[in-house]
This record gives structure tokens, C-alpha cells and sequence, in this order.
């Protein structure tokens, strides 16, 4: 369901009509957000695994900060490269913690 989104995300960015493209991009990912993570707990549960929602305090600022920056950027609906490198940058300060 989620590769279906996203293919749907790219096809219509390449035809040019942006505000469709982000709209199913990021309502997808909140879409599978929403769905991992209690899943996740509940799967952790069963097994035995202690997993919680209680993330550590500099986890919660960098997701945080993630959020702010990827909804800055999309609010004007226009970007340029700098814009694209903060995204990647984000993206790999996110991978690396």
C-alpha cells in the first residue's frame, strides 16, 4: 500500500502538480507513522520485549527539529538547493543518531 502512495507521489510531481504530490507524500508517512510505532509496542509486548513510547529527551528534539524544518520548507511551496541540502542533512543527522 505504501510503495502504491509513493509511486503516485512521484508521478504526479512529474506531471507538474506539486500540492497533490506532497499532500499524498507526507499524509502516506504520517499514514505509516501512526501505524509502525503502536504496532511496534504491541508486537514488542507479545514477544516479551519491553518497548515503550518513551523516547529520551534528545531523541524527541531531533525528530522535533526534523518536523520543523521539512514543514518550513514545504509551507511556501517553493525550494531551491540550499533548502534540498538542509533536508538531506537532517535526514543524516537523523540516520546517524
Amino acid at each position: 500500500g505504501n510503495a502504491a502512495e509513493h509511486t503516485t507521489a512521484v508521478t504526479v510531481a512529474y506531471k507538474g502538480k506539486m500540492d497533490l504530490a506532497l499532500g499524498v507524500a507526507v499524509g502516506s508517512s504520517t499514514q505509516i507513522a501512526l501505524f509502525v510505532v503502536p504496532f511496534s509496542v504491541i508486537v514488542g509486548w507479545v514477544c516479551g520485549v519491553d518497548m515503550t513510547l518513551n523516547f529520551q529527551a534528545f531523541d524527541t528534539s531531533v525528530f522535533l527539529l526534523s518536523v520543523f524544518i521539512a514543514s518550513g520548507i514545504l509551507g511556501d511551496g517553493k525550494t531551491n538547493w540550499f533548502e534540498g541540502i538542509m533536508l538531506v542533512a537532517t535526514y543524516a543527522i537523523v540516520a546517524i543518531i
